[in-house]
């Protein structure tokens, strides 16, 4: 299949292969992208950020070299970014992409990410310091346990989305539920953005015994290549956003001494588990995907059928 002369769109089209950590999406997008002749966009936050390798899962050089990729080690760790530039950047650049052939594939497994390009993003009140500043304090003093708690009563839908091993996140959210009086969920209910060109959603997916399988080899994999040792390297800089994710925070209490490496390892296995199930639910919340098993010839199958459509 994947060897057969590709059917292209007569229009400018958005392909977008998402799916939780660990199931595959790299490779795949690469065959897919080898099939149409296309170029990819990385839809994956943490790969942003040149410094980080390893607990990012960065595609090889060989990989790399394969298919042009954009948005991958584009960002210094110092850098302040966020979904808004994102958005903007994107679309950007996709025009000329569209030139060189009528498919862009994007993927990756930040769903606020694909979710700006594909609909733009929501419209939200500018953060109130002060409130900040006491949330901020109140994380410090209370523990993260507290604000979760807050959040399930003031915006009980969107806690049961939101990544909740991220307090900048619940920050925002409670930020702005007790700013406006208002659930942060009913901001982020816009009308999506109208885009001069289609979309084509796939979604990847794996029993859950395999997935799970696949993360914790992957894990193991990643310490085999120097996680740890990544990981100490930026240790002096664990105050970034960039490095409060799963696979730097772990290893950083193990430097903290509160608990051995094995069990900081152990954590990482967990909390990408959790972290793969938080995905998938923000993804299967999109009636517009269409779930495939991570083979390229079942993606590249769904994708013709939907622009004969």
């Amino acid at each position: 299949m994947v060897g057969k002369k590709a059917l292209l769109p007569d229009y400018p089209t958005l392909l977008v292969i998402a799916g939780p950590t660990a199931v595959g999406k790299t490779s795949v997008a690469i065959e897919v992208a080898l099939h149409f002749g296309c170029e990819i966009i990385s839809a994956d936050s943490r790969q942003f950020y040149r410094e980080l390798r390893i607990g990012t899962a960065t595609p090889s050089i060989q990989q790399l070299a394969s298919v042009q990729h954009h948005f991958i080690g584009n960002l210094s760790l110092a850098e302040d970014y966020n979904v808004s530039r994102y958005e903007q950047e994107v679309l950007s650049i996709l025009p000329d992409l569209f030139v060189k052939g009528q498919i862009v594939v994007m993927t990756g497994g930040s769903g606020l990410y694909i979710k700006a390009v594909c609909e733009g993003i929501d419209v939200l009140p500018d953060a109130d310091l002060l409130l900040r500043e006491s949330l901020q304090f109140k994380l410090e003093s209370e523990g993260l346990a507290s604000l979760r708690g807050m959040l399930q009563k003031l915006d009980p839908e969107y806690y049961q989305i939101v990544d909740l091993a991220n307090p900048n996140r619940i920050i925002r959210a409670l930020e702005v539920c007790l700013a406006t009086g208002k659930p942060y969920s009913v901001f982020r209910k816009h009308k999506p953005a109208q885009r001069d060109f289609r979309i084509i959603k796939i979604g990847l997916d794996l029993p859950r015994e395999e997935l799970h399988h696949n993360i914790n080899n992957r894990v193991d994999q990643m310490v085999s290549e120097g996680l740890e040792q990544e990981a100490r390297d930026f240790y002096h800089l664990r105050h970034l956003n960039a490095l409060n994710t799963v696979g730097y925070r772990e290893l950083f209490g193990y430097f903290d001494g509160n608990c051995a490496l094995p069990d900081a390892i152990e954590k990482i296995k967990t909390n990408t588990r959790r972290y793969a199930r938080r995905q998938l639910t923000w993804f299967h919340k999109d009636k517009e995907f269409i779930w495939c098993r991570p083979e390229a010839e079942e993606v590249i199958l769904a994708v013709e059928a939907a622009l004969e459509e």
